[in-house]
Protein backbone atom coordinates (compact mmCIF):
# COMPACT_ATOMS: atom_id res chain seq x y z
CA UNK A 1 0.00 0.00 0.00
CA UNK A 2 1.19 3.78 -0.52
CA UNK A 3 2.37 5.66 2.13
CA UNK A 4 1.50 9.55 2.53
CA UNK A 5 5.03 9.98 1.57
CA UNK A 6 4.25 7.85 -1.55
CA UNK A 7 1.30 10.11 -2.27
CA UNK A 8 3.95 13.36 -1.93
CA UNK A 9 5.81 12.08 -4.65
CA UNK A 10 2.99 11.07 -6.70
CA UNK A 11 1.77 14.88 -6.73
CA UNK A 12 5.50 15.97 -7.02
CA UNK A 13 5.47 13.83 -10.80
CA UNK A 14 1.79 14.74 -11.95
CA UNK A 15 0.78 11.52 -11.61
CA UNK A 16 -1.47 11.18 -8.50
CA UNK A 17 -4.98 10.26 -10.55
CA UNK A 18 -2.78 7.48 -11.54
CA UNK A 19 -1.99 5.93 -8.05
CA UNK A 20 -5.10 6.63 -7.03
CA UNK A 21 -6.89 4.33 -9.37
CA UNK A 22 -4.22 2.02 -9.33
CA UNK A 23 -4.39 1.69 -5.45
CA UNK A 24 -8.35 1.46 -5.83
CA UNK A 25 -7.91 -1.56 -8.28
CA UNK A 26 -5.45 -3.75 -6.69
CA UNK A 27 -7.30 -3.54 -3.26
CA UNK A 28 -10.57 -4.77 -4.87
CA UNK A 29 -11.16 -8.46 -5.07
CA UNK A 30 -12.51 -8.36 -8.35
CA UNK A 31 -9.17 -8.10 -9.76
CA UNK A 32 -7.31 -10.81 -8.26
CA UNK A 33 -7.36 -12.89 -11.58
CA UNK A 34 -5.31 -9.49 -13.23
CA UNK A 35 -1.62 -9.75 -13.51
CA UNK A 36 -0.32 -6.28 -12.28
CA UNK A 37 0.54 -5.32 -15.59
CA UNK A 38 -3.26 -5.83 -16.60
CA UNK A 39 -4.14 -3.51 -13.44
CA UNK A 40 -1.75 -0.66 -14.16
CA UNK A 41 -2.73 -0.39 -17.30
CA UNK A 42 -5.70 -0.25 -16.82
CA UNK A 43 -5.58 2.39 -13.70
CA UNK A 44 -3.37 4.50 -16.79
CA UNK A 45 -6.73 4.36 -19.06
CA UNK A 46 -9.02 5.24 -16.30
CA UNK A 47 -6.89 8.22 -15.17
CA UNK A 48 -6.32 9.18 -18.83
CA UNK A 49 -9.86 9.48 -19.00
CA UNK A 50 -10.52 11.56 -16.09
CA UNK A 51 -7.54 13.73 -17.23
CA UNK A 52 -8.95 14.51 -20.64
CA UNK A 53 -13.28 14.60 -19.58
CA UNK A 54 -12.84 18.45 -18.52
CA UNK A 55 -11.47 19.61 -22.21
CA UNK A 56 -13.87 17.32 -24.00
CA UNK A 57 -16.70 18.29 -22.14
CA UNK A 58 -15.32 21.71 -22.72
CA UNK A 59 -15.24 20.84 -26.48
CA UNK A 60 -18.82 19.40 -26.54
CA UNK A 61 -20.26 22.65 -25.25
CA UNK A 62 -18.05 24.69 -27.33
CA UNK A 63 -19.96 22.85 -30.48
CA UNK A 64 -23.65 23.73 -29.43
CA UNK A 65 -24.79 20.39 -30.18
CA UNK A 66 -28.94 19.97 -30.65
CA UNK A 67 -28.49 16.98 -29.21
CA UNK A 68 -25.53 16.67 -26.79
CA UNK A 69 -26.60 12.95 -25.51
CA UNK A 70 -26.22 11.50 -28.93
CA UNK A 71 -24.27 8.78 -29.08
CA UNK A 72 -22.48 5.85 -32.06
CA UNK A 73 -23.65 3.41 -29.62
CA UNK A 74 -27.49 4.53 -29.32
CA UNK A 75 -27.95 4.41 -33.12
CA UNK A 76 -30.96 2.63 -34.57
CA UNK A 77 -29.35 0.24 -36.90
CA UNK A 78 -32.95 -1.28 -38.57
CA UNK A 79 -32.99 -2.27 -41.76
CA UNK A 80 -33.19 0.18 -45.07
CA UNK A 81 -31.58 2.50 -42.63
CA UNK A 82 -28.05 1.97 -44.95
CA UNK A 83 -25.86 2.82 -42.35
CA UNK A 84 -24.46 -0.33 -40.54
CA UNK A 85 -22.00 -0.44 -36.82
CA UNK A 86 -19.04 -0.60 -38.87
CA UNK A 87 -19.45 2.29 -41.12
CA UNK A 88 -20.64 3.95 -37.86
CA UNK A 89 -17.75 3.15 -35.60
CA UNK A 90 -15.13 3.84 -38.43
CA UNK A 91 -17.11 7.21 -38.64
CA UNK A 92 -16.38 7.64 -34.86
CA UNK A 93 -12.85 6.93 -34.71
CA UNK A 94 -12.09 9.19 -37.64
CA UNK A 95 -9.23 11.26 -37.36
CA UNK A 96 -10.80 14.49 -39.27
CA UNK A 97 -7.98 16.69 -38.77
CA UNK A 98 -5.34 13.81 -39.87
CA UNK A 99 -7.28 12.63 -42.62
CA UNK A 100 -9.46 15.36 -43.48
CA UNK A 101 -12.64 13.73 -44.92
CA UNK A 102 -16.46 14.90 -46.24
CA UNK A 103 -19.45 13.66 -45.21
CA UNK A 104 -22.71 13.72 -46.52
CA UNK A 105 -25.76 12.56 -44.90
CA UNK A 106 -28.71 12.29 -46.88
CA UNK A 107 -32.03 11.54 -45.34
CA UNK A 108 -35.97 12.15 -45.77
CA UNK A 109 -36.82 14.95 -42.79
CA UNK A 110 -38.04 12.99 -39.85
CA UNK A 111 -35.13 10.24 -40.57
CA UNK A 112 -32.92 10.45 -37.90
CA UNK A 113 -29.94 12.33 -39.52
CA UNK A 114 -29.69 15.30 -36.67
CA UNK A 115 -29.03 12.45 -34.14
CA UNK A 116 -26.74 10.75 -36.44
CA UNK A 117 -24.85 13.84 -37.22
CA UNK A 118 -24.69 14.88 -33.33
CA UNK A 119 -23.28 11.49 -32.25
CA UNK A 120 -20.42 11.23 -34.91
CA UNK A 121 -19.72 15.31 -33.46
CA UNK A 122 -19.59 14.36 -30.21
CA UNK A 123 -17.43 11.28 -31.01
CA UNK A 124 -15.19 13.39 -32.90
CA UNK A 125 -15.22 15.88 -29.94
CA UNK A 126 -14.54 12.80 -27.48
CA UNK A 127 -11.05 12.14 -29.97
CA UNK A 128 -9.83 15.72 -29.24
CA UNK A 129 -11.35 17.15 -32.07
CA UNK A 130 -12.99 20.68 -32.28
CA UNK A 131 -16.34 20.89 -33.62
CA UNK A 132 -18.95 23.54 -35.02
CA UNK A 133 -22.26 22.62 -35.78
CA UNK A 134 -24.93 24.97 -36.65
CA UNK A 135 -28.26 24.64 -39.19
CA UNK A 136 -28.38 26.78 -42.93
CA UNK A 137 -30.29 28.66 -41.81
CA UNK A 138 -28.84 30.15 -38.04
CA UNK A 139 -25.45 30.17 -39.97
CA UNK A 140 -26.89 32.55 -42.38
CA UNK A 141 -28.03 34.89 -39.76
CA UNK A 142 -24.83 34.98 -37.84
CA UNK A 143 -23.13 35.95 -41.40
CA UNK A 144 -25.53 38.20 -42.17
CA UNK A 145 -24.82 40.19 -38.81
CA UNK A 146 -21.27 39.62 -39.25
CA UNK A 147 -20.81 41.87 -42.09
CA UNK A 148 -21.55 44.58 -39.65
CA UNK A 149 -18.62 43.74 -38.47
CA UNK A 150 -15.12 43.61 -40.30
CA UNK A 151 -12.99 42.26 -37.86
CA UNK A 152 -15.47 40.08 -36.26
CA UNK A 153 -16.79 38.21 -39.40
CA UNK A 154 -13.14 37.78 -40.76
CA UNK A 155 -12.54 35.92 -37.30
CA UNK A 156 -15.69 34.28 -37.80
CA UNK A 157 -14.48 33.35 -41.11
CA UNK A 158 -11.29 32.26 -39.69
CA UNK A 159 -12.90 30.18 -36.95
CA UNK A 160 -15.32 28.36 -39.52
CA UNK A 161 -12.47 27.49 -41.89
CA UNK A 162 -10.29 26.16 -39.18
CA UNK A 163 -12.17 24.13 -37.05
CA UNK A 164 -11.52 20.20 -37.21
CA UNK A 165 -15.08 19.15 -38.45
CA UNK A 166 -17.36 21.73 -39.63
CA UNK A 167 -21.24 20.40 -39.72
CA UNK A 168 -24.04 21.80 -41.14
CA UNK A 169 -27.59 20.53 -40.93
CA UNK A 170 -30.43 21.58 -43.72
CA UNK A 171 -27.13 22.37 -46.09
CA UNK A 172 -28.79 23.60 -49.30
CA UNK A 173 -32.06 23.43 -48.54
CA UNK A 174 -32.90 26.54 -47.43
CA UNK A 175 -32.74 30.00 -49.16
CA UNK A 176 -29.76 32.10 -47.77
CA UNK A 177 -28.72 35.91 -48.48
CA UNK A 178 -26.38 35.74 -51.28
CA UNK A 179 -23.20 37.39 -49.62
CA UNK A 180 -24.21 34.88 -46.85
CA UNK A 181 -23.86 32.08 -49.58
CA UNK A 182 -20.61 33.50 -50.97
CA UNK A 183 -19.16 33.54 -47.57
CA UNK A 184 -20.37 30.00 -47.00
CA UNK A 185 -18.91 28.49 -50.22
CA UNK A 186 -15.52 30.53 -49.37
CA UNK A 187 -15.20 29.09 -46.40
CA UNK A 188 -16.14 25.34 -48.27
CA UNK A 189 -13.29 25.84 -50.14
CA UNK A 190 -10.70 27.16 -47.93
CA UNK A 191 -11.12 24.04 -45.83
CA UNK A 192 -10.98 21.96 -48.74
CA UNK A 193 -7.78 23.18 -50.44
CA UNK A 194 -6.11 25.49 -48.01
CA UNK A 195 -6.91 24.36 -44.41
CA UNK A 196 -7.57 20.86 -45.33
CA UNK A 197 -10.38 20.70 -42.83
CA UNK A 198 -13.53 17.79 -42.88
CA UNK A 199 -17.05 18.65 -42.96
CA UNK A 200 -20.03 16.91 -42.66
CA UNK A 201 -23.17 17.80 -44.47
CA UNK A 202 -27.04 16.58 -44.05
CA UNK A 203 -29.46 18.31 -46.63
CA UNK A 204 -33.06 17.06 -45.93
CA UNK A 205 -34.30 14.77 -48.53
CA UNK A 206 -38.19 14.42 -49.98
CA UNK A 207 -39.07 10.84 -49.43
CA UNK A 208 -38.61 9.23 -53.35
CA UNK A 209 -36.26 11.36 -54.50
CA UNK A 210 -33.00 10.91 -55.96
CA UNK A 211 -29.83 12.39 -54.23
CA UNK A 212 -27.40 14.75 -56.37
CA UNK A 213 -24.15 13.48 -57.43
CA UNK A 214 -21.56 15.00 -55.33
CA UNK A 215 -18.40 12.61 -55.17
CA UNK A 216 -19.11 12.67 -51.16
CA UNK A 217 -19.41 9.93 -49.24
CA UNK A 218 -23.21 9.04 -48.25
CA UNK A 219 -24.87 7.87 -45.13
CA UNK A 220 -28.29 7.34 -45.46
CA UNK A 221 -29.66 7.45 -42.15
Amino acid sequence: MFTSEDHEKFRTLRIAHLAVRFEELITDEANDELTPEQIFLTAVDDALHQRRAPRIDKLIRAARFPIPQASVAEINYQEGRGITPVRMKRYAAHQWRQDPTNLLVISPTGGGKTYLACAIGIAACQSGHTVTYTRMDDLDRRLVIARGDGIGHQKMLNELSDVDLLVIEDFLTVGIDPEAANDLFAVLANREHACRRSSLRSPARPTGSRPNRTGWPRTRS
